[in-house]
């Protein structure tokens, strides 16, 4: 009777770790939420702005080169985050970010001056599979193929912690590559508001 009672505990307690191991890993991700972490860690820098740099930047960013790059984490609610990035006096910018059903989303909203939108805008991605930590890799999504067809590769890195926010992308299949680095350890005055915000 003993041996079996010990396998019926040894069962259950088997059953009992199942059960439980979707919230462990939850936990672990730091949240309820997937992409807790990376939320949490952009929810601290709200209302704050940064100085950036390009990193080993390519010849078709040149347009970049010897402005100022400034991003500002502007707006935060439990369901968007709105991320302006300034190139010199260019506030055309925002990264948004929001929740989806299963993980994150990224998108690209680029306006005009007179804050209209831009012919090429709303691009962007979602995040697959898990997410663990504050980096996130969000993926192309039909929107973006069909907007822009040579994008539909398109692979964007954000990744957050203590000293610094990087943005980057990558095209599959391409040598195509982006990468702006911010210093979190520097915050700057705000810049203006970007175009079709107040």
């Amino acid at each position: 009777m003993k041996k079996r009672s010990g396998k019926k505990r040894s069962g259950l307690w088997a059953l009992l770790m199942l059960s439980l191991a979707p919230a462990l890993a939850l936990a672990a991700e730091g949240g309820d939420k997937p992409g807790e972490a990376f939320w949490q860690a952009l929810q601290k820098l709200c209302g704050k702005s940064f100085q950036g740099q390009l990193l080993n930047p390519q010849a078709r960013d040149a347009d970049m080169a010897g402005k100022q790059l400034l991003m500002q984490v502007r707006s935060c609610s439990e369901s968007e985050i709105r991320v302006p990035f300034h190139v010199g006096e260019d506030h055309s910018r925002t990264w948004v970010f929001t929740r989806s059903s299963e993980g994150l989303r990224l998108k690209h909203d680029h306006r005009h001056a007179d804050g209209s939108e831009d012919a090429i805008t709303q691009y962007g991605g979602d995040s697959r599979g898990t997410i663990k930590g504050a980096s996130v890799e969000f993926f192309a999504d039909a929107h973006t193929a069909a907007l822009i067809p040579g994008a539909a590769s398109n692979v964007w890195t954000v990744t957050v912690d203590d000293k610094s926010y990087v943005y980057a992308l990558r095209r599959e299949g391409s040598d195509r590559r982006f990468q702006v680095a911010f210093d979190l350890q520097r915050e700057v005055a705000a810049p203006p508001a970007p175009w079709g915000q107040k």
